[in-house]
């Protein structure tokens, strides 16, 4: 169910469409050989070609097409094995050449599809319009000076894949689903790292409202929005923002707004270029980009499991649920964990400790899963101890504990203090029947229908074996002799 608005005069529809801007995982830039890592001092990464010096001609970085190709076929879109670089003209202090390399009616990805995975269980799948490459702007800086904008031209000619999709979401949390899979889906081709906070990957946010089944209304655009909880407040305010003014009479004006999440407002930046105005026209200093089959097929060849055929097997091949399938193959170093702990292992036992203690501890502690003390091998060595029968579930959470705290194995803790389970049937059975001697009262209550009472003879059992005894060989002495 999409997001409606009630307003005095009628429900409305909202709907999204996303251009994300995905920093291509390369070493140098588009069009030049400088370096495109982050974090460097500010215009210390800038070729001649960046800074637009006179004379500088443009060459194509393989790898950065290479890239888009892959991740085009990880979108299931189509690869145009011909497409054209093109001058997107207008004029901005952080674009040094007055224009933008980048590419409008020729693109080299088509039309593709994704699966969105939604909270009630539920998929929707998003069309993909395209996906093109284009080289980034600079930066203006505007907090360095009480008076100036400097600007920093390192990020100039980095390669950036734009990637539009079709305005298929009809609420904030299915854009979100979408931003989360496109991030998901690209960390695995490892073809952009998706670090939005660092503007690798960022959304354009396109909002409009319409009465519900009707045609689509004017859209308003929210440039550079680099967090997915800012770009569902700025989907929520914005449509808020457009149906007010409709229901007022008004007309909405398509522009494009900034999202201020101090505020909680979007502001208008600018009237909404449409393509004439940028004057496109094909780049004379670049060639059109072809290629044939079977360099697309040499890529294919190289391509990861994906997030969905991952889960898919997961769920079919492991007996895993959606959700906790979902969970795990949402990132794949989690997901890669997972299988290295579940290889050989029961597997939903395996997802619960992974989904459970681990990814608790993780969140508690404030760390990733990179920085885990408790490594794959480990955690499956734990789990290990739970299926022999060597150490109860109650007493492996203790055990677990300790691991995180210290980065020891479990066998060592486990010996260290003594932590065995009890399968000694003769001192089991000693507990249960001082158990028994001392609530007979309980006993009784027991006989005489109240079989919800079990439970309280195991716990004061365990209580008296300090958690040790074998639950198992604990049911099968308990149950007899309560039985009497």
């Amino acid at each position: 169910m999409g997001m409606i608005i009630q307003g005095a005069t009628g429900d409305w529809e909202v709907v999204i469409g996303l251009e994300i801007h995905a920093q291509v995982t390369s070493k140098s830039k588009l069009f030049s050989g400088a370096s495109a890592a982050y974090g460097a001092a500010p215009n210390s990464q800038v070729s001649f070609v960046d800074a637009a010096m006179p004379g500088m001609l443009p060459v194509i970085n393989e790898m950065a097409v290479e890239q888009a190709v892959r991740t085009g076929l990880g979108l299931n879109a189509k690869i145009n094995k011909f497409s054209v670089f093109d001058r997107k003209n207008y004029f901005y202090a952080d674009l040094p050449q007055g224009y933008q390399i980048s590419q409008y009616l020729q693109p080299i990805v088509g039309e593709g599809k994704i699966l969105i995975d939604l909270k009630d269980g539920e998929t929707r799948e998003i069309g993909i319009t395209r996906l093109h490459l284009e080289q980034d702007a600079g930066k203006s800086l505007h907090d360095q000076h009480p008076s100036m904008s400097f600007i920093d031209l390192n990020r100039s000619g980095v390669p950036l894949m734009e990637i539009v999709s079709e305005p298929d979401m009809r609420s904030p949390e299915e854009a979100a689903a979408y931003v989360k899979k496109i991030r998901s889906i690209v960390r695995y081709l490892g073809t952009c790292d998706g670090n939005m906070e660092e503007g690798s990957m960022r959304a354009d946010v396109n909002v409009s409202v319409r009465r519900v089944g009707e045609e689509f209304g004017t859209r308003c655009e929210m440039k550079n929005i680099n967090s997915v909880r800012f770009m569902q407040q700025a989907i929520i305010y914005e449509a808020n923002r457009q149906v007010d003014i409709l229901e007022s009479g008004g007309t909405v004006e398509q522009e494009t707004r900034l999202y201020d999440p101090d505020r909680g407002e979007t502001r208008s930046m600018r009237s909404k270029e449409e393509a004439h105005d940028y004057r496109y026209f094909p780049d004379p200093d670049l060639l059109p980009l072809e290629f044939d089959g079977a360099f697309i097929e040499r890529i294919r060849e190289t391509l990861p499991e994906l997030p969905d055929p991952k889960k898919a097997r997961f769920i079919k091949d492991l007996g895993l649920s959606p959700y906790d399938a979902g969970v795990l193959v949402a990132e794949k170093e989690v997901a890669d964990y997972f299988e290295a702990v579940a290889e050989g292992r029961d597997a939903k036992l395996a997802a619960n400790w992974v989904i459970g203690e681990l990814f608790g501890h993780l969140n508690r502690t404030g760390k990733d899963l990179a920085d885990s003390p408790v490594e794959a091998p480990a955690l499956g060595d734990l789990i290990d101890l739970i299926k022999d029968g060597t150490i109860s579930n109650r007493i492996a959470k203790e055990v677990f504990e300790e691991m995180f705290d210290t980065g020891k194995k479990a066998a060592d803790i486990v010996e260290e203090k003594g932590l065995k389970q009890v399968s000694d049937t003769g001192a089991i059975e000693a507990a249960i029947d001082a158990v028994i001697a001392a609530n007979p009262d309980k006993v009784a209550e027991y006989r005489g229908g109240k079989d919800k009472l079990f439970g309280f003879f195991m716990g004061q059992v365990m209580k008296a074996t300090q958690g040790k005894a074998n639950p198992g060989v604990v049911t099968e002495i308990l149950k007899p002799k309560l039985d009497g």
